[in-house]
């Protein structure tokens, strides 16, 4: 009977644990999203966005160089902004640290690396890699995503990916 006891009161102690884990997550995941907002500058850009993906298996061993000078990651949170608009996103180029973004659409935010340009097609401000598409398309079938807002982040220490 004493074993049982102890049983409970340890499986008892585990539960309260594990919920005030859930709690503390939960609560850090909220304060990350109200830090997104206040460190966006104001200069949020509205317009389509679509996926890129120059990767050409056997072209370039690990993919292509971005215009920072990293390789193109498929697999990674990243995009690709407008030209015309380089300086408002911290004049992504060879050499330069690459910014972060705070990207919503279709409901979800997510927060994306920089790290490259491009002329893309009219109406469109960003172009993303795959995985960032998929977070907002998952069966990539839309192609284009419109009305979708994009606001320069302030300083380099983000956690890529989805926010909220």
């Amino acid at each position: 009977m004493m074993l049982f006891r102890s049983s409970a009161a340890i499986c008892g102690a585990l539960v309260a644990l594990a919920v005030s884990v859930t709690v503390a997550k939960c609560e850090t995941r909220g304060g990350h999203s109200n830090a997104v907002v206040d460190a966006t500058s104001g200069n949020t850009v509205v317009g389509a966005a679509s996926m890129y993906n120059p990767f050409r298996p056997g072209k370039e061993e690990g993919g292509p160089r971005t215009a920072s000078g990293e390789r193109y990651d498929p697999s990674a949170w990243t995009a690709a902004i407008k030209t015309s608009l380089r300086r408002k996103f911290g004049g992504v180029q060879f050499g330069v640290r690459p910014k972060f973004a705070l990207v919503e659409a279709v409901g979800k935010k997510v927060i994306v690396k920089i790290n490259d340009v491009g002329p893309l097609r009219p109406g469109r401000v960003i172009d993303f890699n795959e995985r960032t598409m998929r977070h907002f398309d998952p069966s990539l079938e839309r192609g284009v995503i419109k009305d979708v807002k994009v606001s320069p982040l302030a300083g380099d220490d983000w956690t890529l990916g989805p926010v909220g």
